[in-house]
């Protein structure tokens, strides 16, 4: 994709645009921290938050939102569906629980928190059923294999625009990488900077040292010339801007694949086929 600014974009499998930078709120809490980092956010150019009912913060983004003057057509707003509701009803009734949360008449993507077994492909025929009435912009998984998504292909009328995974140096996959784009499903990194355990790295640090830049700029700068959506999470000022100021510099092949080698399939989270005995 081109990289051109923090308001760039890329164009989902439905046509809907969707910023290739924001920011995650995992973890951030309501009240004052919540609303300072997304008011930082906002202020340094961020229209795209990543969210989730599991984060129980959903209502202090949408208050953010309104409360930022800008218009909400111009906010990339995403949610997920959590484990224990998934199902077809369930998944109705949790959409309608986050939408008023949020206190939005529709939602920009929305998504499967992770597949759980027998349940997901309901949770996603409820999704598709909100998608054709227009109160989703876009649908779409985290926490994927190929296997997951053949069965959407398989059960269900419209493949994921979108696939939310955990995505760092050190866990790459590039074979999923180009199964999604051989599909048409935009690839979307969380913990792109591995919740903090990749910044004593040597080789990334070198990469940092030669563009003045920080070790998290450099990833962030990486996830976006593979193509990937990226949402580091932070609830500080300085690190909002800092991560956003990727953008008057570029890796070189050489630099990207040595980050790509750098891949050990390392994961700070659960393995999306065995997260249910480890969540």
């Amino acid at each position: 994709m081109k990289i051109t600014n923090i308001n760039g974009s890329v164009t989902l499998a439905n046509g809907v645009k969707m910023p290739y930078l924001g920011l995650g709120v995992y973890k951030a809490k309501e009240g004052n921290e919540l609303e300072n980092a997304m008011q930082a956010a906002f202020e340094t150019g961020y229209r795209h938050f990543d969210t989730a009912s599991m984060y129980k913060n959903e209502e202090g983004v949408g208050a953010a939102i309104k409360n930022s003057g800008i218009p909400r057509e111009e906010v990339f707003l995403t949610t997920k569906v959590w484990n224990s509701d998934q199902g077809y009803k369930s998944t109705l009734n949790a959409f309608e629980t986050s939408l008023k949360k949020l206190d939005s008449g529709y939602v920009d993507l929305y998504l499967i928190h992770w597949p759980v077994p027998g349940k997901y492909i309901e949770a996603w025929k409820a999704m598709e059923k909100l998608y054709k009435e227009g109160r989703i912009k876009a649908i779409g998984v985290c926490n994927c294999m190929p296997h997951h998504l053949e069965s959407l292909e398989k059960e269900c009328e419209i493949m994921p625009m979108v696939l939310q995974n955990e995505f760092h140096p050190m866990l790459v996959q590039p074979e999923l990488l180009e199964y999604c784009r051989g599909k048409n499903i935009q690839y979307e990194a969380w913990s792109p900077l591995m919740r903090g355990r990749i910044f004593d790295n040597k080789q990334l640090n070198e990469i940092a040292q030669n563009h003045n830049k920080t070790l998290a700029q450099v990833v962030i700068r990486w996830d976006l010339q593979k193509g990937v959506v990226t949402i580091p999470k932070s609830v500080h000022k300085e690190r909002i801007k800092e991560n956003a100021s990727v953008f008057d510099f570029e890796l070189t092949s050489e630099e990207m694949q040595l980050i790509d080698s750098l891949d050990k399939e390392e994961r700070t989270g659960a393995h999306p086929d065995t997260f249910m005995e480890q969540l």
